[in-house]
Parts: C-alpha cells; structure tokens; sequence
C-alpha cells in the first residue's frame, strides 16, 4: 500500500510522521513523508501511483477542498487527524465546527481522533459520518511515553548546567507573519464566516499576547538574576520570530533561545518547564515533568486547559519560590513521587492504550482501507525522484526571476515550518526506532529531496 503522510510542521509532527512510517514499512508499505505540494502534485500528475493521503486537517476552505478533491479524482483516498487537536481548550464543539463541515468528512475515507472528547464530539456534530470517525488517539502522544524516553536522546545545544524550559505561545505578538497576512489566512480559509467572533478574539488575543511577552521578559530576568543552579532555555513557538526573543533576551546570563528540533527531547531532559497557555504542559504531564504555569495578570483570551495544569503562581517572588522548591526536589532526586497519575482532563483529551500504539491503529485502519489493488501498485520512486529535482530547479528559477524583477522583496522567505531535512539526523532517528520499536525487517530510509522521506521495505 502506498501511503503518503502530509507535514505541515517539522518539528511538530516530523517524529510521529516517521513513527508511522516505520511502522508501516514494516507491515509491506511503501511511505513517503514530505510538504503539500511535493505530495499533491505527484498524486495529480501521476507521478505517485494511488495511495492514501493522510493530511494535518479537514479545514473547510475553498482551497483544501478542491485539492482534496484533485487528490480523490486521481485514484487516491485521503484520511486525516488534525495536528491542532484542541489539546488547550476545554471541549471541542467549537473547533469540531470550525475545522470540519459535512463536505470535509465527507471527501475523507477515516478521520482519526485523539481521545473521547473529539471523537463523541465530531460523531454527535457529524452523525452522517460517524462511521469514519476512529478513536485512535495520536502518534504525537505515543512518543511522549516512557517506551520512547530514549528515543529522544540530548539535544545537541543543551546547556551544561540543569536547566528551566520555558516554551513561548505569543504567536500573536511575535509572529513571523505579518497581521495583514494572519487576517488574509483567516479570511481565505473561511474561519471569520465559520466563527463570526473570530475578529473580536483576533483582536483581544493580540493585545494580551503583547503584556504576557513582556510579562515573561521581566520574569526570565528575574529568575536569572535570583538563582546560582541553574540555566533558562526559552524555546519559541514555530510560528514566533525567534530573532526578536534574542535581541530582547540577549543581554541576561544563563539565558539561552533555542529552537533546535522537536520540543520533546527538550521537555524531557528539563529539570522543570514554565509556560502560560501551552500545549506543551499537557506534554510535560504526560512525560512526568513539573509543571509551573505563570499567570502575571488576569487574562480573557487565553487557552484555559493548560493553565490548570501544574504548580499556578502570580508573582514573580513566588514563581521563583516555586521554581527554586521544584529545583531543589531535582537536585536531590525526588522528583519520581510527582505526577504519576494523569489528570481526568487529559484522559478526556488524549487516549493511550497500554497495549497498542496509535500509530499501529490507524495502520490497521488504513489496511482496512483499501480493497482495490490500484492502492498499492508501486510507484517509479527514480521518476519521483527526478519530478522533486525538477520542481526544485524551477522553484530556484522562479526564485530569481523574482529578484531580477522586484530586488530583495522578490527573494523566498525562508520556510521555517519546514526546514531543510538533515540526511544524517533522519537516519538516526529512523535507527532508534528501529532499535526501540525491535524490528528486524531490513527497512530502508531515502532522502529524495530538501522535505521529502521515502522509507520502505529493502
């Protein structure tokens, strides 16, 4: 079977998407693992032989639509799980409508969910569709588990000293993106007609997102000032520019920004993390780790599940206080008696099966799947190969025509969703799980290209 796994964001959902990949591999599929358009337009020039599309979302724009429906026409089936996933608010009818409409389901052939909350949510709101709609729960979750602890490994800039994650969500605030393109995105993609209160929370979310990047500000030099143990690593958001957290944090010692790789490896090797409205104290209690959620002033437009998790302060002396009691229980090794239990909240959110991986469920769904052979004829993977040549070459040519014609206005942003692949990175972390996974199959990993991985059978 031919299966070709949609990433939006590398360091994101990249660990999952190769997870699934090895996994698949490993049952006699032949994966492919790359950006939209790589994918999309190999399945509509033929260039990739039929298979399933597995995408981020079934966001009902205009735009997704007809591709997806470019995508079907073409042999292929698309399933999705969307990478958003609503881990931060409370209920899911809200994002359920937003993300979703009967004609987005309805061009899918499986929509996997994360947990109970999603899952009852989109059958009630969907009932036509209920039947491809799989509590599977999320390749995502399936590596924060103690199986994969040392899949994960020591990023390669961590400080020497023990060291405090704070990861940033002020998207608004500091997106790489400028506010009129944020606007034209919404507006494109249909959310403002879906959820008419979108301007006002747009709005609202901005201005507090402005007081809580300065609020942090204050407090990182704060706690590097009021501490001799330990460092500060502050990871930006994917979406953040992270030149601006260096310019305003440069001057402070023990402070380092860093976005190298997934978040996960850094989340695991903290001593502890400090957020405000982020999805990663979800992962952080799920890995076990302290949580300390600050909360300098009282906020309206704020994602509320993560706020509840942890250790809540509103001060900065006791947010050192805490960040230094949380410290000491590492320094001397006490920190295993916390957390051990999942909060009910998160069981709502995310499903783990002790016995199965996700990923391993939406294999078997994906098998369950395909019941004509044009799914797993095997495509020309030298012809592909050249086709990403190609795109490239032109991608380069429109490059600089572009610059030749408007001067440095014309020059490509950098994709910072999707950075340039590292061959000798990928290879490893395909390694490790073949090591943790123990399969003995001989699976080969290719890079075809800057953000494409084939991974197959040898």
């Amino acid at each position: 079977m031919n299966i070709y796994l949609h990433t939006e964001i590398v360091s994101r959902e990249l660990d999952s998407k190769i997870l699934l990949a090895v996994l698949a591999a490993a049952r006699g599929h032949q994966v492919i693992i790359s950006d939209i358009e790589a994918i999309e337009k190999g399945i509509c020039r033929g260039i990739l032989s039929p298979g399933i599309f597995h995408t981020k979302s079934l966001t009902p724009g205009d735009i997704k639509i007809s591709r997806h429906k470019d995508v079907i026409e073409s042999g292929s089936i698309v399933t999705s799980i969307d990478e958003e996933s609503c881990l931060d608010t409370r209920g899911y009818d809200k994002f359920a409508r937003i993300r979703y409409s009967e004609k987005s389901i309805d061009q899918s052939s499986a929509v996997f969910g994360w947990g109970p909350e999603d899952v009852e949510a989109l059958k009630r709101i969907y009932p036509n569709q209920s039947s491809k709609i799989h509590m599977t729960g999320s390749p995502r979750a399936d590596l924060w588990s103690p199986l994969f602890s040392e899949y994960w490994g020591t990023p390669k800039k961590i400080p020497e000293r023990p060291f405090l994650l704070i990861p940033s969500k002020m998207g608004f605030a500091n997106e790489i993106k400028s506010f009129h393109e944020i606007v034209k995105i919404f507006k494109s993609g249909g959310y403002f007609k879906r959820d008419p209160d979108l301007v006002n929370y747009t709005f609202g979310n901005i201005s507090e997102n402005y007081r809580k990047m300065l609020a942090f500000i204050k407090a990182i030099k704060y706690l590097a000032q009021n501490n001799n143990g330990y460092d500060i690593v502050l990871r930006p958001h994917p979406v953040e520019n992270i030149e601006t957290w260096k310019i305003l944090l440069e001057d402070i010692p023990n402070v380092y920004v860093i976005r190298e790789g997934s978040i996960n490896p850094w989340i695991n090797k903290a001593f502890a993390i400090m957020h405000n409205s982020c999805t990663s104290a979800i992962e952080a209690t799920v890995f076990r780790k302290p949580v300390i959620t600050y909360i300098p002033f009282e906020q309206k437009y704020t994602t509320e599940l993560p706020n509840e998790l942890g250790y809540c302060v509103k001060s900065l002396d006791e947010l050192s206080k805490k960040v230094k009691t949380v410290f000491d229980s590492f320094k001397y090794g006490n920190q295993n008696k916390i957390n051990e239990t999942l909060p009910e909240v998160i069981k709502q959110k995310i499903y783990f099966d002790k016995n199965e991986l996700a990923a391993l469920k939406m294999i078997k769904v994906w098998e369950s799947l395909v019941n004509h052979n044009n799914l797993q004829n095997p495509s020309n993977w030298t012809k592909f190969y050249l086709f990403l040549k190609l795109m490239k070459f032109r991608g380069l040519i429109g490059k600089f025509l572009r610059s030749f014609r408007f001067g440095k206005s014309g020059n490509l942003k950098l994709n910072h969703k999707f950075p340039k692949l590292n061959k000798n990175d990928i290879q490893k972390r395909f390694n490790n799980l073949l090591k943790i996974l123990k399969i003995d199959q001989k699976l080969e990993c290719k890079i075809l290209s800057d953000r494409t991985i084939l991974i197959k059978r040898n």
